[in-house]
């Protein structure tokens, strides 16, 4: 199986300086996040890890360089990627082959997160959390008698209950060869407003109700980095309690 990783931002919200290495360059536990990823899918059986990068992208190949993982990381430069997080997922449109694992690059988890997933008995499947960060900024996966019926930040299908979608999302071959005609039209009319998660939120309304499913890994650490106080988070509440990796 292949991973597939937006890694391209500037993590402006993080409100560090301009030239500021890539979010997964950031360090926990003396290890960078993209350590820390491709120790994880390495030891899951992960066939190869696929970046999209851009700013600093320099950085990232000397990271990986150290790392000596050059035989299973390799980088799609996005030269648009101060356009939006939408255009890095077009320059990656043709991994998207097979079965694959899309994820966003900014999250620490724990290992046993990333395993639930791709053992669900679910072949396309949004990880998500059952408790849910107040505010606009976590994108939400919305349900209605049971049934996924809306996935945005700020949805507008009627649901009687939501999670939150960590950024992680297992996509069957079928679906996955679906993402680059669901992200075409955005790229066509260069659209930098809207958020890379509509080219998903598209196909999961146009494809039969059940062609999707969820795997619920509430209770098992995570978080995204967006902001200062994530990254407070990351380093004082969930970098203490993952688990090790066996062995």
């Amino acid at each position: 199986m292949k991973a597939i990783m937006l890694a391209a931002g500037t993590g402006t919200r993080l409100q560090r300086v301009a030239d500021a290495p890539p979010k997964t360059l950031l360090q926990f536990g003396g290890k960078t996040l993209l350590q820390r990823h491709v120790e994880i899918l390495q030891y899951l059986g992960f066939d190869e890890l696929v970046m999209g990068v851009g700013h600093n992208a320099p950085m990232i190949h000397a990271e990986i360089e150290r790392l000596g993982v050059g035989d299973f990381v390799r980088t799609v430069h996005n030269p648009d990627y101060m356009l939006g997080a939408i255009f890095t997922l077009w320059a990656l449109r043709a991994e998207f082959e097979g079965p694959v694992v899309f994820m966003d690059g900014d999250v620490l988890y724990d290992h046993r997160l990333m395993a639930q997933l791709i053992n669900s008995s679910a072949e396309t499947c949004f990880a998500i959390d059952r408790t849910v960060r107040p505010g606009d900024d976590p994108v939400k996966l919305c349900f209605r008698n049971g049934d996924i019926v809306d996935f945005h930040k700020l949805p507008d299908r009627p649901h009687d209950d939501f999670a939150e979608w960590i950024g992680f999302l297992r996509l069957s071959p079928d679906i996955s060869a679906r993402v680059a005609e669901s992200a075409r039209p955005y790229i066509e009319v260069r659209d930098t407003e809207v958020i890379y998660e509509q080219t998903f939120r598209d196909l999961l309304h146009t494809l039969p109700q059940g062609s999707f499913g969820v795997e619920d890994i509430t209770g098992l650490p995570w978080t995204e980095i967006d902001f200062p106080e994530d990254l407070v988070k990351a380093e004082s509440e969930i970098f203490p309690i993952l688990a090790p990796l066996p062995g």
